[in-house]
């Protein structure tokens, strides 16, 4: 796959967006402990058709524990019950010409506290504790936010190149219609006025 963005935006957590072309199938392996959470959040995106895929996650027993057909975007929250290698695929094996863009979040873990000791504290936090909170939380809500209106401006860009490319195709046809009609009128309206003259035919004596 043509790797488009590759980064990673916060710990335990990668973001990818990749080329899945027609009838192909792209997978992922991830080694995971046991009883760490995870979650899979993804995205057709830029381009794909109708922007639909089919993605499943399998655990390393084999056993299938997700699986969607034909879905634009969804999100995949799990706690792994056995250790080893996690393997999530996408799939656009049913699509016989268009390719798809796809984005996906990888996020491994619970996000650690923002404060020390925060999960075994008694007390109840300060005004300046709670407004650390608080902003942690809005500023992980902006980040969600700037990543979805991304995607979404990639999408509209997409589009509207597309539909640029289009009209700029039929306005060329139409100029290169109007050139030949044009020329076909001048010759049709130039034949009315050309004098025939009669052929020659007398014999002298």
């Amino acid at each position: 796959a043509l790797v488009l963005l590759l980064c990673a935006l916060r710990a335990g957590g990668t973001e990818l967006t990749f080329e899945l072309p027609d009838s192909d199938k792209q997978c992922f392996h991830q080694e995971l402990e046991r009883g760490l959470k995870f979650t899979l959040d993804y995205q057709v995106v830029i381009t794909g058709g109708h922007y639909d895929v089919d993605c499943y996650v399998e655990d390393p027993n084999g056993r299938m524990i997700y699986k969607e057909t034909k879905k634009q975007y969804d999100s995949f929250p799990h706690r792994t019950e056995v250790k080893g290698v996690y393997t999530f695929c996408f799939s656009n094996e049913f699509s016989t010409f268009s390719h798809k863009t796809v984005y996906f979040d990888f996020q491994v873990g619970d996000e650690p506290p923002i404060l020390p000791d925060m999960s075994n504290r008694v007390t109840a936090l300060t005004q300046m504790e709670s407004a650390c909170v608080t902003i942690h939380e809005a500023l992980n809500t902006v980040i969600d936010s700037q990543t979805h209106y991304r995607l979404r401006e990639a999408q509209d860009r997409s589009r509207a190149e597309d539909l640029n490319g289009r009209v700029s195709y039929w306005s060329v046809g139409e100029t290169l219609i109007l050139f030949v009609v044009s020329i076909g009128q001048v010759m049709l309206l130039k034949s009315f006025f050309t004098e025939k003259r009669p052929g020659s035919g007398g014999a002298g004596t």
